[in-house]
């Protein structure tokens, strides 16, 4: 086996084991009681090699879907705009799937999908996004906001017009659960009810 092949071996090795998932227990205190008590009671972190833990993520404990919303292009079309999917915790710095800063902090997670305005075409497979919204601002899992209202929750998070993000899709044919690195990305593949859901929770698109 020549050197070149071992090089690449290795590195192709390297950004396998970049980050793997662990429980992460309870969700956090910061959360309002409505919400802890609408999540499950184990969570999922994501840790890199070094033992940093980039986000703690926790999902709601029962089925988000409804009836169909007859939304175009979007894969999970049974979930209602604003619903609240989970929270997530960033015990350092993180960032969203346009590389936006988030501060350390928690946030709610609330699904939403892109608008049909031309601009923001071919940044994603799907229009299925999860939006993080500051949980002290975010305290009801029965809400259920408006576009516009999300994204203006949204941006006190970014502190920017646009809104902090995760790109999110529902599990096809080859959905396994766990943590799975899908090119330059970390997918985080869970299961919300009975419905297989996959979470882009590491990963800057180049196109967003």
């Amino acid at each position: 086996m020549n050197k070149l092949l071992i090089s690449f071996l290795l590195m192709t090795m390297a950004a396998l084991g970049q980050y793997t998932a662990e429980p992460a227990g309870a969700p956090p205190a910061e959360l309002s009681p409505e919400m802890i008590g609408a999540l499950q009671p184990e969570g999922h972190k994501i840790v890199a090699s070094d033992g940093t833990v980039f986000a703690e993520l926790w999902f709601r404990n029962s089925s988000a879907d409804g009836p169909e919303t007859g939304e175009m292009e979007v894969s999970w079309n049974t979930v209602a705009h604003g619903t609240m999917i989970g929270a997530l915790r960033f015990p350092g710095d993180g960032e969203d799937r346009r590389g936006i800063p988030l501060e350390a902090g928690v946030y709610t997670l609330r699904f939403s999908f892109f608008p049909v305005d031309g601009a923001h075409q071919g940044v994603e497979p799907s229009r299925d996004f999860l939006i993080l919204s500051p949980a002290a601002i975010d305290k009801d899992p029965a809400a259920n906001p408006g576009f516009e209202e999300l994204m203006k929750m949204s941006s006190e998070a970014t502190g920017a017009p646009h809104p902090g993000s995760l790109a999110c899709w529902k599990g096809e044919s080859d959905w396994q659960e766990g943590l799975t690195q899908l090119e330059n990305d970390w997918v985080l593949n869970v299961k919300i009810g009975e419905t297989p859901i996959s979470i882009i929770v590491k990963g800057v698109n180049p196109h967003g």
